[in-house]
C-alpha cells in the first residue's frame, strides 16, 4: 500500500515539479529551494545513501543555535520529505514546536532495510530482498547520527518518524536501540510482519529500557483491521510497561485511511509531543 501510496503522490504532485525544474531561468526568476542535498556513504550498507535536508530558515543567520532532528524515514523528494518538512515549517512559523533540522533518508530497497528476518513464507515470497533492518539501524547509529551532528549544528532531541514499513522499523529502534531517538512518531506500523513477532517480543525488551526518557506517539486510521489491532496492542504494551521516563500516546484516527494519515498524523504528533508545559 505504500508503495501505491507513494506512486500517486509521484503521479499527481511531482511530475509537474520535475518539469518546473526544467523550466530556464530568467532575469526574473530563479530556482525555488526548500534544502540541500547530500550525501553518505556507508560501509554498513555498502553503499551511498542520499539526504534531503531542512534547515531552518534561521541556521545560517544564528551560527550560535543548535537545534533538534528530525529522521524521515522514505525521505526522497517523490515520497514523504516535501510535505512532512511543509509541517515541520508551518508549525515553527506559528511556534508550536522549535526551528527544526529534517533529515530526509532517501530509500533504495525500503522491504530491505525496514524489515528483520521472517520466517513467514509468504513474506519471504513477496519480499525477497527483506530481513536487513540490523544493518540499516547499524547505519543510523554508527554512521548517520554521527555524520550529521558532526556536520550540523544539532542539540540532543532526535525524533524518528516512519509510517507503514517504516512504522515497523521505528518500533523495532524503539525496542531494540532505545537511545537513539527521544521521540518515535510510529504510524500505521507494519507489525503483521513476521507473524507479530515483534510484538510477542516487546514485554521482554521493553523491560531492559527502562530509565530511558522517550516520548512515544502510536497513530492508526480506518485500515486493515490487523493494522489497527497491531497499532493499538503496541500502545497498550507500552503502557503497561511504561515508567515515568516513558510517555505514550496513541491516538486512532477514523477519517484516514492508509494512503491519507502520515500527514494529519505527524501534525497531530509534532503538536503533542511539542507542546510547552502549562
Amino acid at each position: 500500500m505504500k508503495t501505491f501510496y507513494i506512486l500517486c503522490l509521484s503521479v499527481l504532485l511531482f511530475q509537474p515539479f520535475a518539469m518546473g525544474q526544467r523550466v530556464k531561468t530568467s532575469p526574473t526568476t530563479a530556482p525555488f529551494t526548500i534544502g540541500v542535498v547530500d550525501h553518505i556513504q556507508s560501509v554498513q550498507l555498502s553503499e551511498t545513501r542520499k539526504l534531503n535536508i531542512y534547515l531552518p530558515a534561521n541556521y545560517n543567520k544564528d551560527i550560535n543555535t543548535r537545534y533538534p532532528i528530525i529522521y524521515l524515514l522514505d525521505g526522497s523528494a517523490n515520497e514523504d520529505f516535501i510535505h512532512i518538512t511543509g509541517i515541520v515549517q508551518f508549525l515553527t512559523m506559528i511556534e508550536a514546536m522549535p526551528q527544526t533540522i529534517v533529515i530526509g533518508i532517501e530509500n533504495v530497497d525500503r522491504k530491505r532495510d525496514f524489515t528483520f528476518p521472517t520466517r513467514n513464507k509468504q513474506d519471504l515470497k513477496d519480499t525477497p530482498t527483506s530481513g536487513k533492518s540490523a544493518k540499516f539501524i547499524a547505519f543510523i547509529e554508527k554512521e548517520l547520527q554521527p555524520y550529521i551532528e558532526k556536520k550540523y549544528r544539532t542539540n540532543q532531541k532526535k525524533t524518528i518518524i516512519g509510517q507503514s514499513l517504516g512504522g515497523l522499523l521505528a518500533t523495532e529502534v524503539l525496542l531494540k536501540k532505545p537511545t537513539l531517538f527521544n521521540q518515535y512518531v510510529i504510524v500505521s506500523p507494519s507489525l503483521w510482519w513476521d507473524d507479530e513477532s515483534l510484538l510477542a517480543d516487546a514485554p521482554v525488551l521493553l523491560k531492559a529500557s527502562h530509565n530511558i526518557r522517550r516520548q512515544v506517539y502510536v497513530l492508526v486510521g480506518n485500515e486493515h483491521k490487523v493494522m489497527q489491532e497491531d497499532a493499538a496492542k503496541l500502545a497498550d504494551l507500552l503502557r503497561v510497561t511504561a515508567d515515568t521516563t516513558l510517555q505514550v500516546n496513541y491516538t486512532f484516527l477514523p477519517d484516514e485511511n492508509h494512503l491519507t494519515i502520515l500527514h494529519n498524523a505527524v501534525y497531530k504528533a509534532l503538536m503533542v509531543l511539542n507542546k510547552k508545559p502549562e
